[in-house]
């Protein structure tokens, strides 16, 4: 069974996989060119292009309308990757409020719980490693990136981590469910064990009849001990048991 504990850390892997999916978005940094290590002259973000060369912009919209009518097939790529990436946020911050919503609840939430938050991030990864193939795809292939210097920078790297975050983060929620013992457990006590303490209770209390509680004697004993017990009851239950 999945403990709190455990959503807990869970939750804490999914927020962390979430900032790193969304500063891959917000930072152009997915291909860079830098020919003579001397730094970067420019890189290309999921939807602007960074150009840290004086007689340029340094940020413009990327893949620009020009571009995109000159290499269509690149062009349906890039924006395939920054719809992909941006779903991906969606579903890690729907994660995020399924893991709220089971560590808020009680145990029976968390005891079926664990079904969502993996498949959710599960699912999660998997749009995560198409978007960051299609990236490494297009580096090895497209002819814009074949000239010496270009590399795969922070952004998909980032999103690489992010991804893989959460493919674990599903095993773990899935392995703790099916191998943790479950929560509060406690050894159930044998039948035969409870019928001869409620025999015992029966018997305390009808020797406490027979000896009487006005007897003052028998009075201070219930005080002190909480049963009253006469000879002939004990008896009796030893010939009973």
């Amino acid at each position: 069974m999945t403990r709190r504990i455990v959503y807990s850390a869970g939750l804490w892997l999914t927020l962390a996989s979430t900032v790193m999916t969304i500063a891959s978005i917000y930072m152009p940094r997915w291909i860079s060119f830098d020919p003579a290590n001397d730094g970067r002259k420019f890189s290309y973000g999921l939807h602007s292009r960074y150009s840290n060369i004086p007689s340029e912009p340094e940020y413009v919209a990327f893949p620009t309308k020009q571009q995109c009518e000159a290499d269509e097939t690149f062009c349906n790529m890039w924006r395939t990757v920054g719809f992909f990436i941006s779903f991906d946020v969606a579903v890690e911050l729907c994660t995020l409020v399924a893991f709220l919503v089971i560590i808020a609840g009680g145990v029976q939430r968390r005891t079926a719980g664990w079904q969502i938050v993996s498949g959710l991030l599960l699912f999660s990864a998997f749009v995560q490693c198409i978007g960051m193939a299609i990236v490494a795809y297009a580096f090895d292939h497209d002819d814009r990136f074949s000239i010496p210097g270009h590399y795969l920078d922070a952004s998909w790297s980032l999103c690489t981590a992010s991804w893989v975050i959460s493919f674990f983060t599903s095993l773990g929620m899935a392995a703790s469910a099916l191998y943790l013992p479950p929560e509060g457990d406690y050894e159930q006590i044998p039948d035969d064990n409870l019928e001869i303490v409620q025999d015992d209770q029966l018997y305390n209390r009808v020797g406490g009849w027979n000896d009487g509680y006005s007897n003052r004697e028998g009075w201070q004993q219930y005080q002190e001990t909480g049963s009253i017990r006469s000879q002939d009851v004990r008896s009796m239950g030893s010939e009973a048991r």
